[in-house]
């Protein structure tokens, strides 16, 4: 597997930035440019990663294709297709996305994220993305999430073969999707599950822990790892048995120090 972690951490060039991630023993990156930079500070960013041997692990979008303002999809559905490009353009693992919202908030938990209509329209959202980027050299993912499809492997795979599109692959989100007491309470068997239906499929993964609270009702609360209950080291030998390079990226962190010390732990979970 390659560790990484979804922040640059602090840094002034390129150089300083891979310098950085590789003197931690990160093996891949999360991308720090965007499409909409100059194609200068892009390549001066590919190229300190290429120089370092850093796999460019994913790009991210995190923008809500599916917003119900019709200015703002647009807007979206755009920067999706730039992004995407991008990931293309740098050899990248995957671009990722989450499939978005059907209210205010861009990746929100509402009734309307399950409905056949809003399938259809996921469907369409992932077509039309793949087929205005016409990429070779990546692929377009979506993370699951706890409130919008896809909520689990086999909810992931009826995906694929709706959208039917070559460049669509899997982000894999374990924590996300541990939304449920037997989810929560039969972990390796869920690792299980997610490795061997979605299996070579998986272009990136994110990690991170989840707590079981005491209170009602049943309340899952995400965590920086090792504060939780799941079996994390496992899920990375199930990964990196999938694939030696997968890429495992610590996120949700809020300053570079607890980057640092969260990136050590799960590295000791494979000494």
């Amino acid at each position: 597997m390659r560790f990484g972690t979804s922040s640059p951490l602090a840094h002034e060039s390129a150089d300083e930035w891979a310098e950085r991630q590789v003197a931690l023993g990160c093996g891949s990156v999360v991308f720090p440019v965007q499409s909409d930079e100059p194609i200068e500070r892009i390549d001066r960013y590919k190229k300190a990663a290429e120089d370092h041997g850093l796999l460019i692990a994913e790009i991210g979008i995190w923008r809500n294709a599916l917003s119900p303002d019709a200015d703002e999809r647009k807007k979206n559905m755009d920067y999706c297709v730039e992004q995407l490009k991008l990931a293309d353009y740098l050899g990248a693992r995957c671009a990722v996305n989450v499939a978005g919202a059907f209210g205010p908030r861009w990746d929100g938990h509402y009734r309307e994220n399950f409905t056949a209509e809003a399938r259809q329209k996921t469907v369409k959202m992932v077509q039309e993305i793949i087929d205005r980027a016409d990429v070779k050299n990546t692929f377009f993912t979506l993370e699951p999430m706890p409130w919008m499809i896809p909520t689990g492997p086999k909810d992931y795979l009826k995906l694929i073969d709706e959208v039917d599109r070559e460049r669509f692959a899997v982000h894999l989100d374990i924590i996300n999707m541990t939304n449920s007491a037997d989810r929560y309470f039969n972990s390796e068997e869920f690792v299980d599950e997610c490795a061997e239906l979605l299996g070579k499929r998986i272009r990136s993964c994110h990690i991170k822990d989840i707590h079981l609270k005491e209170e009602y009702t049943l309340q899952l609360e995400e965590c920086a790892p090792g504060c939780g209950e799941f079996p994390l080291g496992y899920y990375i030998k199930k990964m990196d048995e999938i694939d030696k390079d997968m890429p495992i990226i610590v996120e949700h962190l809020e300053t570079d120090e607890d980057y640092i010390k969260y990136l050590k732990y799960v590295q000791g979970l494979v000494n």
